[in-house]
């Protein structure tokens, strides 16, 4: 049986993302293997802090946060390059109930989210933004994430994973594409999304927007 190659998405344009993650830029791949990177000069933190003070619903704060940093990157192209360039920004959020996961800041608020999280249903919402010209599209992708409960196995499962260094430089503190995966019961959803972008349905917003 013979192979077929299938190519990426035919897009005219240049491809920019918004994002220095290598997770995304890894799934960005097979969706076009020709863009560029540019990271966004934001300060996410206090952006998150404004939202909350309005009262951002939890679902939207990712949302808000990739149209902010792919629109910091599209601001400062020239504007010759505008026409002729797609921005995509992008952020993910682990929530659970109304409460947002980020990054950890050590190891015990690790070994802490992660817990939490156990025997319950968790929301993985990645926000997308793409601007293109005078275009714009702004979605929301929500995966379901449940974890196996806290058992003696599962505490052992969290605190090697948590000594790998892994989680810290994850929201929620895991990483579905490493050892992470391990303390997952099942997903409803896509895969790809909780790892940090929704190729299946960015390519098809893509294609929409050209």
């Amino acid at each position: 049986m013979s192979v077929t190659q299938v190519e990426s998405v035919k897009i005219n344009k240049n491809i920019i993302l918004a994002s220095a993650s290598p997770r995304r830029r890894e799934l960005l791949s097979l969706v076009t293997k020709e863009f560029t990177v540019v990271t966004a000069d934001v300060d996410e933190r206090a952006a998150e802090m404004k939202m909350e003070e309005e009262g951002t619903p939890a679902l939207k704060v990712s949302e808000h946060l990739a149209e902010i940093k792919a629109k910091a990157v599209f601001d400062s192209l020239p504007e010759e390059e505008k026409e002729n360039s797609i921005v995509i920004g992008a952020d993910t959020s682990v929530i659970l109930g109304d409460v947002i996961y980020g990054k950890p800041e050590d190891r015990d608020d690790a070994v802490r989210m992660l817990s939490s999280m156990c025997g319950k249903e968790h929301v993985v919402a990645t926000g997308v933004a793409l601007f293109a010209g005078a275009k714009k599209n702004v979605f929301t992708e929500e995966t379901r994430v449940e974890f196996y409960r806290l058992d003696e196995f599962q505490s052992k499962l969290i605190s090697d994973y948590c000594d790998s260094g892994s989680p810290y430089d994850k929201a929620g503190s895991y990483g579905i594409q490493d050892m992470g995966a391990l303390l997952i019961k099942r997903i409803d959803g896509d895969y790809s999304n909780v790892v940090g972008l929704p190729v299946a349905r960015l390519a098809r917003e893509l294609a929409n927007l050209l």
